[in-house]
């Protein structure tokens, strides 16, 4: 199979689809790697170590498109990628499509076969290429909220761990998923006050057995949730309902109940956000305030560390990747029920029950 890796072209996206390393994988399996130039070099990976890793470059994204039977991206392709797209053509990529109706549209029009990192499961049930992403998400979300939270940057002018004498911030996470509990390992090595929010209570226990003292939990009400955004400084909106839209925790009269200069940060902004107020920002542009909270909601966080984040993914989606190209698609799915679970987009059908829910079109699973 001839395997495709474009240049990304969301705004600071400099993550890409394979590593070299992840070249070389495939190109002792039998396969042909064609590399838009320079896809890597802004983590700096150079079109050599491609073409030493047996990838051949080529000098633009239509080319790769063009000859590749599978593209392997990293975020949701836009536009002009779609337009690119031909009938039966692999996308194997992040595709977040519940809130994003144009992109379904398109990439239904385009008759490819659309695998979604995001909804392929494991055996236990879990996200495994959705998994790195959240944990670095996770990780950035304290990073970034400790940021904003400064008083030069709008924020309550808060330290997250305080000092003797002083008292820690509150650190509210809803959510104790992947991205919650990296969240919470990273906010309570800065020593903040942290507790984690969720509806499952198993879930519950497994985080208080895993944090013990270090945290507190409790089961998300909305009562609960309420009370929480009202006495945090830091709020971490962390759920997810696979290839569904986010659900709204927060509303938009809550936010008058908060302290001013308080910080939300929306994981769940890639399907949809959790709060009311969230709206897709950019790293370019990274928050906004309502109501005196500021909103951090930039769809492609793990993007702004994406040296880490895309050998964390690559570990991830390479032996998919593998399994595609050698198998086929088609012939992958079959035989793996859990890649088949990836698949959103073919034929010009949506083949996901929760995305198709979530984008009131019509769900037909494939043959």
């Amino acid at each position: 199979m001839r395997v495709g890796v474009p240049k990304e072209i969301k705004n600071h996206e400099y993550r890409v689809g394979l590593t070299p390393a992840s070249v070389a994988e495939l190109v002792a399996a039998g396969h042909e790697v064609v590399v838009e130039t320079k896809a890597g070099t802004g983590i700096d990976f150079s079109d050599k170590a491609y073409e030493k890793a047996g990838a051949t470059i080529l000098p633009s994204a239509a080319e790769v498109f063009e000859t590749a039977d599978m593209i392997v991206k990293v975020k949701e392709p836009q536009a002009p990628e779609i337009a690119m797209l031909r009938p039966k053509q692999i996308l194997f990529t992040y595709l977040h499509l519940a809130p994003d109706p144009d992109q379904a549209k398109g990439l239904m029009e385009s008759g490819a076969t659309c695998i979604a990192y995001e909804t392929v499961t494991s055996n236990s049930g879990a996200l495994p290429l959705l998994k790195p992403m959240s944990e670095v998400a996770g990780r950035m979300s304290i990073q970034v909220g400790a940021h904003y939270l400064e008083k030069e940057q709008g924020g309550r002018g808060v330290l997250l761990g305080g000092v003797p004498g002083v008292a820690p911030a509150k650190v509210a996470i809803l959510g104790g998923g992947v991205a919650g509990i990296n969240a919470a390992q990273m906010a309570t090595g800065q020593r903040a006050d942290v507790t984690i929010y969720d509806i499952n209570n198993d879930r519950l226990a497994e985080l208080d057995m895993h944090f013990g003292s270090q945290i507190k939990t409790a089961f998300a009400s909305k009562a609960a949730i309420a009370q929480a955004i009202q006495e945090a400084e830091l709020v971490i909106g962390a759920v997810l309902v696979p290839g569904a839209a986010a659900p709204k925790l927060v509303t938009r009269d809550q936010l008058k109940t908060m302290k001013r200069g308080s910080v939300l940060v929306d994981i769940a902004i890639d399907q949809g956000g959790c709060f009311e107020t969230s709206q897709a920002t950019t790293h370019d542009d990274p928050v906004y305030e309502i109501d005196g909270v500021i909103h951090y909601c930039v769809a492609n966080m793990p993007g702004a560390v994406a040296r880490t984040s895309t050998f964390a993914l690559n570990n991830a989606t390479l032996p998919f990747a593998l399994r595609i190209a050698n198998l086929g698609a088609e012939a992958a799915m079959a035989a793996d029920p859990h890649l088949a679970a990836g698949l959103n987009v073919s034929d010009g059908k949506i083949r996901h029950e929760a995305v198709a829910e979530a984008l009131d079109l019509p769900f037909e699973a494939a043959a």
